[in-house]
């Protein structure tokens, strides 16, 4: 139940606000939609590299690499539902029985979530680049890339808070 006296209700007085805030309907769902097609895309990749593995199809390393990517097909899975949660949260209303993680009170903490898990993602993927043996120069420039992007990150979020 919405508590009344909370900031996130009062804003959300005015009619205009009240009836225009439905429209953000459109990505919390288009995002929760893309979030259950990467789930269920990658269950097919877990099941599909599982029964390659039981068939003696490849090397082990070949299959490391196949879950790392998996990884980070479920990552973003996980990002696209915290974005759909979060913009109906703070647009349309409050979902009951969330952990305290998932509750957002503003665009701030959707946004900090959002970036913590965005740099885990960006790990994983240079994890992967990694361990498909890619050219080391390519290696070092995409490192120093992710790296420039997580310190720009955590300075924003420094600055946040």
């Amino acid at each position: 139940m919405a508590d009344p006296d909370s900031p996130r209700t009062r804003q959300r007085g005015h009619p205009s606000v009240s009836i225009t805030r439905f429209i953000v309907l459109v990505p919390a769902l288009g995002m929760m939609l893309g979030a259950l097609t990467l789930t269920v895309v990658g269950a097919v990749e877990v099941f599909q590299t599982i029964l390659a593995a039981f068939a003696g199809e490849s090397e082990a390393k070949e299959f490391v690499i196949a879950f790392v990517e998996i990884a980070d097909v479920f990552l973003l899975a996980v990002v696209l539902f915290i974005i759909a949660i979060g913009l109906y949260e703070l647009f349309i209303g409050e979902i009951g029985g969330l952990p305290d993680w998932l509750v957002f009170d503003s665009l701030d903490d959707l946004k900090s979530q959002l970036i913590g898990v965005v740099v885990v993602v960006l790990g994983v993927f240079f994890l992967g680049r990694a361990l498909h043996g890619d050219d080391a120069l390519n290696l070092l420039y995409l490192g120093g890339g992710i790296a420039a992007v997580t310190a720009a990150l955590s300075l924003f979020l420094r600055t946040k808070h």
